[in-house]
């Protein structure tokens, strides 16, 4: 493994790709701690401490988790990548058969991806906007008894014009912020190696790993490693030695089993027709169609925390807007609110199956790849081109989503048991499971493989391949 670590920089054009990208991922991190102008840092970050305890932190942390920014403190890139991943999702659902003239395009090959490319690239900037101004309101907003503003805005700025400057001004910095960050991916995915979004949110979940262990293991009062790290057995949140091994060991099995599952692909066996051209006769190979078991992606994940995020912040702002007199609505927020209830996994678990249903149903089209090998002269032995076929494909990719659905249930649910059954803050739990995880070990497996495409046409043994 070190030779062929070595071989990776003896070849120039991949030694160039490779610098270049890291080059620009150190950018996106100089830009991290970019303040926006006029905030109180100091103070935005005792507010938003004492927010991460409520419904409204849980939001701030999810959104930055694979954002690629941080909502925390308020800096240029605090939006992160986030606008450009819902342009993308809204783009991809409408091309998707919803608007016909977005599906045409998405048919044209390589034309019609840069034209959808383009059109996210512009739905990006209002999209920006809107994002930029709740989180300004939020910031600027007098401070209420309900939490809903943090008072942030500086001395001289509290009225008037002064106050709409301030805001304009963050509003237009936020969006700028987020659209370079679009532009450096697309300058990764250019001359760099990767997928630049995707290796500029890795970037920002790997980042919070050092803040992760530091929780675990250091005395905050003290700045030493934590005494109970050195004892054996211990109750309540104390991190006693065995459970670092158990972290440890369970860390290991859930990495390679998430590895093994977006790896793992049912191969459908297809043959080609044969057909004669002049004295030869073409065709009639044997070739697989792969049908991916995690082929929903992250997705069902995003969407279910995301939709079980807002009956807790909606029953919150119902049971404070009435004064703490309507007792339903604060016993359901509570509910939605608790992670390690067995109400909200269980909702949780029913959201990741409905989602993945959803996303593999708009993204992969039986019909569609029926057609296409039956235009292409294959087909699948035992079943008849067309209707027979689409049916047959519809039927094993239902079997093998929910494998893959059970899979993206369990790794969400990983988190919430390991924090509630052995005192891990959440922070540090999330490592072991849940979005960032699957996020970090997709985009670290592309990388690993574009690698190896540039190392195996160059015949030199892949990162992968044993020597």
């Amino acid at each position: 493994m070190p030779e062929q670590l070595l071989t990776v920089f003896k070849i120039p054009e991949l030694r160039k790709k490779i610098f270049i990208t890291l080059i620009f991922l150190a950018v996106y991190r100089i830009g991290y701690y970019v303040p926006l102008p006029m905030i109180d840092q100091a103070k935005m970050a005792e507010k938003m401490s004492q927010a991460q305890r409520g419904a409204l932190g849980q939001v701030l942390g999810f959104v930055s988790l694979f954002s690629g920014g941080n909502l925390s403190n308020a800096c240029i890139f605090s939006l992160g990548i986030m606008p450009y991943i819902s342009a993308s999702i809204i783009i991809q659902l409408l091309s998707s058969g919803v608007v016909p003239s977005l599906e045409k395009l998405r048919k044209e090959g390589e034309s019609g991806r840069k034209k959808l490319n383009e059109l996210t690239r512009y739905l990006t900037v209002p999209i920006c906007i809107v994002q930029a101004v709740m989180v300004v309101q939020a910031v600027m907003k007098p401070e209420a008894s309900d939490g809903s503003g943090m008072g942030l805005a500086p001395d001289g700025y509290n009225a008037g014009f002064d106050l709409w400057w301030f805001g304009f001004t963050a509003v237009v910095t936020l969006t700028v912020g987020t659209v370079f960050l679009m532009w450096l991916g697309e300058q990764i995915d250019e001359y760099g190696i990767g997928n630049g979004i995707s290796l500029i949110i890795m970037a920002g979940i790997v980042s919070r790993i050092p803040d992760a262990v530091n929780m675990l293991l250091i005395d905050s009062s003290t700045g030493k490693i934590k005494d109970s790290v050195f004892t054996l057995g211990g109750a309540g949140t104390d991190i006693t030695f065995e459970k670092l091994i158990v972290l440890a060991f369970l860390f290991v099995v859930v990495v390679v089993g998430v590895i093994a599952m977006t790896k793992a692909q049912r191969r459908i066996p297809t043959q080609s027709a044969k057909h004669v051209r002049g004295r030869r006769v073409y065709g009639g190979t044997r070739q697989f169609l792969p049908m991916k078991v995690n082929a929903a992606g992250v997705m069902p994940v995003i969407f279910a925390s995301t939709l079980l995020i807002v009956p807790g912040l909606l029953f919150n702002a119902i049971y404070s807007f009435s004064d703490s007199s309507i007792g339903w609505a604060g016993t359901l927020s509570s509910v939605f609110n608790n992670h390690s209830g067995w109400m909200y996994n269980f909702g949780y678990v029913v959201m990741i199956y409905v989602f993945t249903y959803f996303w593999v149903a708009i993204t992969f089209n039986p019909k569609e790849i029926a057609d296409n090998l039956k235009d292409h002269g294959s087909f699948i032995p035992g079943y008849r081109p067309g209707k027979k076929t689409a049916d047959y494909l519809e039927r094993v990719l239902m079997r093998v989503t929910f494998v893959g659905a059970a899979f993206l249930a369990i790794i969400a649910i990983i988190p919430n048991v390991i924090s509630n059954e052995m005192g891990v803050p959440l922070v540090v739990a999330s490592y072991f499971g849940g979005t960032g995880l699957l996020i970090v070990i997709s985009v670290a497996l592309d990388l690993v493989q574009k690698i190896n495409s540039h190392l195996v046409m160059r015949n030199y043994p892949g990162l992968t391949d044993e020597s």
